[in-house]
């Protein structure tokens, strides 16, 4: 076989393991990070309780305008009838 063609083989040989184990790597690097974010996955559903939180907050704030809105209104009604 010519050194070309050795050349080539050789590169093709590089370049197809380097396909190949490229998501082999991937997957082994997201592995050994998934066990060091343990912390972050705490905080991050500390995070999401107490957005939850501020939410149904927010939520009883805006019903009880819209109560006193009503109160209002009605008062509003009242005072034209008279």
């Amino acid at each position: 076989m010519p050194p070309e063609g050795v050349a080539f083989l050789f590169t093709i040989s590089i370049v197809g393991g380097i396909v190949l184990l490229f998501p082999v790597a991937r997957a082994l690097a997201e592995r050994i990070r998934g066990r060091a974010d343990g912390g972050v996955k705490e905080e991050l559903q500390m995070m999401r309780e107490d957005l939850l939180a501020e939410l149904q907050q927010a939520r009883r704030e805006i019903g009880d305008l819209g109560e006193r809105m009503d109160f209002a209104e009605r008062l509003l009604v009242k005072k034209t009838e008279q």
